[in-house]
């Protein structure tokens, strides 16, 4: 209608005229929908006129509906009016400012404003800025749909609908919706194979986007290898097979199928069996005493073999004879006297063989103890040293004994044998103490059937049930007070067994396992974090009396303010405890823990599970992954696949990864890096760039992949891998020029720079290939770098307090170790288990030298120790 000033009339006669009006409805912001006309109504009290004003203009008097009632608490007046705005009203100012509106109300007192209300015309247009689009993707790969909704006042809100039917992030925690309105799977499942549909609607429209079909492909993989079959002949060559399947896992979706022969044929010969036959009969042989007289025959034309028949009959046939040596006289006082004279013979041996005995014993319990002098102490640890002997101590060797007659590297296994007369007496050097009462033997086998027949003595223990089934991850050995090593190659996993940790006389098989994860279950609480491989040593309840040391890798870059690491150790009952926190005080002297930059050192006196576990402080903490990248070696079709593996940097992880890719024919491409991953609960980010567009095309549909923050930070999932599929224009193309960038979000990144001939380039074909050399279990001195005799003399020499401080601490402070004074000096003695962490750090390729000018130059501190070494 007209707008016009309004003519404010005289306040009512019975109005308060002390009070200024107050608004008990305010006009509200209101959208037109279509055409219709929308109400604006104010309410004050006390007022005796009320106007509205829209866009600085006042309303007309004659558009107002006005209600008038009184205030039934207070007696005051009450006010009511109500305007319409239509469409044309706003349209006719649109473009220029928004179209408001006001009321004013007057009393006695003056006039009071009330806020003011916007009126808009809603809408929503019909076209989406962006769509989601179909996509095929690998099962665990993450997805991410896109939806930006169409313009529209009020702003449109989004649902998303999976066949029709709602998606709801409340009832599933694997979809999630962005505040830009993108749908995320994290982990793409089979059961997300579904049509997807944008919906935006306000109070004017409802939309719907174009369906985008999402496919979720498995590839299938192979199944292990059946055993090999029977050879075809029982005789003579033939052919034996084995198979294997594609069903690890099936694929499904249009995944692609396994590539590579699904049966293998080798060529075998079996030996042909040959039946046993007789020789001729012998002659008869002279007529005895006994009036009979005999021959004999072999099975030897041929002996039987290869599984042939034995003979059938006898090998001895006799019959009676007569002659002048057949006759029957009763025995005289000459037999009595020769029976008599062989009982004598007997019991004078059993008396030699006694006293021979005894000799034997007291050579062996009175070997001089004193076997060297303590100038050994600064003769560098040299394997032979030559001395003229002292005149004055003719006892003292002048020559370091010979080793060698202790030093066994276990091949076979060393077992105690209760059953069988023949037994073989262990070799005792001249350095070591015997083993006690007990005889045991060595005997030797194939290291497949040793491997047999260990898991076989350990299948009849309770705790077998959680080691796992196969022998490659495991090393195991016989073990006395000689101490030894156990090593599983190419993980940087170790078990080391000091001297006299095992009672004399005891003899303990000991073995060493590093399982996979899925193997064994390791609750983690929080955000706690799986530092280090779940590693077993035992069996269960083994009685030592001085700690092992058990090394394994970690992945965590620590630091004191970032970081709370605690060594746990699995109960007899399965569950996980705390047995030390790393940097505090240890509650109990059976465990310790030395954390260095790439490996962890822990001292325990009983062997069982044990992992290191972390909780960050704070975002700065990070934990080092290496990122590795494999392509398969030979590309017989247009398609090829990257692999870009995120591993814990630990050698265990490396080793299991390249083995996978031996299986799936992959070959490295790319020096490794290694990438630190921090708390920040970002995703880690790939993607792939700079490809020449004439010669490659990338078949991902999404700009990058991601590897969810909580996969990696858990480490449960010890390799996590991305995959990029690239398709070549022709089968020309043989080389391969593209940078792959790996970030995590809101952090910094890395590039891999690739140039690679897919055809012939091996480069980096070898970079992952040396394995350690050496064998899994050592026994006795050969497991250690410093002789038994230098050992002895160093711990006598260092374990007392020294002057001038040249102990056992000064040889700590050298070898940066005086952190752990504390621990040290708990045990009987602290020289012992400092030579001993020295020992599992440096083996196999520790600097002797090194140690033996540090112990010497302690020698040199030391008056007294320096004047006995110059004598």
């Amino acid at each position: 209608g007209a707008q016009q000033s309004a003519t404010v009339a005289n306040p009512a006669s019975g109005a308060s005229p002390d009070l200024l009006p107050h608004f008990q409805l305010e006009p509200e912001d209101v959208y037109i929908v279509k055409n219709k006309a929308v109400s604006l109504a104010c309410r004050a009290t006390p007022a005796t006129q009320i106007y509205f004003k829209c866009n600085g203009e006042w309303v007309h008097q004659g558009d107002h509906v006005t209600q008038h009632s009184t205030d039934r608490s207070t007696g005051l007046p009450v006010m009511e009016v109500r305007i319409e705005v239509t469409r044309q009203q706003v349209e006719k100012i649109f473009g220029l400012e928004e179209y408001w509106c006001q009321c004013v109300a007057w009393s006695s007192s003056g006039t009071t404003k009330s806020q003011k209300a916007f009126v808009r015309i809603a809408y929503l247009r019909k076209n989406f800025e962006q769509e989601p689009t179909a996509r095929e993707v690998s099962i665990e790969q993450g997805i991410v749909l896109p939806c930006r909704p169409p313009e529209g006042i009020p702003p449109a809100e989004v649902e998303w609908l999976r066949n029709e039917e709602l998606v709801d992030p409340a009832l599933d925690a694997n979809v999630y919706v962005t505040p830009e309105h993108s749908l995320v799977l994290r982990q793409a499942r089979l059961a997300d194979t579904a049509n997807y549909t944008c919906v935006a609607k306000n109070i004017v429209a409802r939309r719907r986007s174009a369906s985008a079909a999402i496919t979720v492909y498995v590839n299938g993989g192979w199944s292990t290898w059946t055993q090999w079959s029977g050879c075809s002949t029982s005789c003579g060559r033939g052919w034996q097979k084995r198979s294997r399947t594609c069903t690890n896992p099936t694929p499904l979706n249009g995944g692609a199928f396994c590539e590579g022969q699904n049966v293998q044929k080798t060529a075998c010969t079996t030996l042909c069996p040959v039946d046993g036959a007789w020789s001729e009969w012998s002659k008869w042989s002279e007529c005895g005493a006994e009036c009979t007289h005999w021959r004999s025959r072999e099975c030897s034309e041929p002996a039987p073999r290869n599984g042939g028949r034995d003979c059938h009959g006898p090998e001895l046939d006799t019959r009676n004879c007569t002659s002048e040596l057949c006759t029957h006289a009763a025995p005289g006082a000459e037999d009595v006297a020769l029976y008599v004279g062989l009982v004598a013979v007997a019991v004078c041996l059993v008396l030699l063989l006694l006293v021979g005995v005894l000799v034997y014993c007291r050579k062996k319990g009175g070997l001089d103890a004193d076997v060297a002098d303590s100038s050994i102490l600064t003769a560098g640890f040299q394997p032979v040293s030559i001395k003229p002997s002292k005149a004055d101590n003719p006892s003292l060797l002048t020559i370091q004994p010979d080793l060698s007659t202790t030093t066994m590297t276990y091949q076979g296994s060393l077992c105690p044998r209760q059953d069988g007369p023949a037994k073989l007496q262990l070799p005792n050097g001249h350095l070591l103490s015997p083993l006690g009462a007990g005889r045991h033997t060595l005997h030797h086998s194939s290291p497949a059937a040793e491997g047999a027949d260990f898991v076989a003595r350990l299948s009849t223990q309770s705790y077998f049930r959680s080691l796992p089934r196969g022998t490659n991850n495991m090393a195991y050995g016989t073990f006395n007070f000689l101490g030894g090593r156990l090593m599983i190659p190419n993980t940087g996993i170790s078990l080391l067994i000091p001297p006299d940790a095992i009672p004399r006389g005891k003899i303990y098989e000991v073995y060493l396992t590093l399982h996979k994860q899925e193997e064994v279950r390791l609750p983690l609480a929080g955000c706690q974090t799986l530092l280090s491989p779940i590693v077993s040593c035992g069996p269960p309840g083994v009685l030592l009396t001085r700690p092992a040391i058990l090394a394994m890798g970690h992945c965590v870059e620590a630091s004191a303010e970032n970081w709370s690491i605690r060594l746990k150790k699995q109960s007899c009952e399965g569950t996980w405890e705390d047995v030390l926190q790393l940097g505090a005080e240890p509650c109990t002297e059976l465990y310790y823990c030395q954390l260095e930059a790439q490996a962890c050192y822990v001292f325990t006196e009983q062997l069982g599970r044990f992992a290191l576990v972390g909780e960050s402080l704070s975002m700065a903490a990070s934990k080092r992954r290496k990122l590795v990248l494999f392509a398969p070696a030979a590309c017989p079709s247009l398609e090829y696949n990257i692999r870009v593996y995120c591993l814990s940097d630990t050698q265990d992880v490396l080793k299991e990864v390249i083995q996978l890719e031996k299986q799936l024919g992959g070959q490295l491409i790319g020096a490794p890096r290694v990438l630190h991953f921090k708390d920040s609960y970002h995703n880690l980010r790939l993607s792939i760039h700079d490809m020449p567009s004439s010669l490659w095309k990338s078949k991902l549909l999404a700009s990058y992949q991601e590897i969810p923050f909580y996969h990696i930070w858990s480490g449960l999932q010890p390799f996590l891998h991305c995959t990029f599929t690239l398709e070549r224009l022709s089968t020309s193309t043989c080389e391969l020029a593209c940078k792959i960038w790996v970030w995590q979000v809101e952090g910094d990144g890395q590039s891999f720079t690739v140039n690679f001939n897919i055809a012939k380039d091996t480069r980096f074909s070898d970079w992952l290939v040396p394995d350690e050399v050496g064998t899994p279990a050592l026994v006795g001195p050969s497991a250690f770098k410093i002789p038994f005799l230098i050992r002895q003399k160093i711990i006598s020499s260092l374990d007392p307090p020294g002057t001038r401080g040249a102990d056992w601490r000064t040889l700590a402070q050298k070898l940066n170790l005086d952190s752990h004074l504390s621990f040290f000096a708990s045990k009987a003695s602290p020289t012992a288990m400092i030579l001993n962490l020295w020992e599992a750090r440096h083996f196999p390729n520790g600097n002797l030298s090194q140690l033996a000018a540090a112990v010497a130059e302690i020698g040199k501190q030391d008056g007294a120790l320096f004047s006995e070494a110059e004598c």
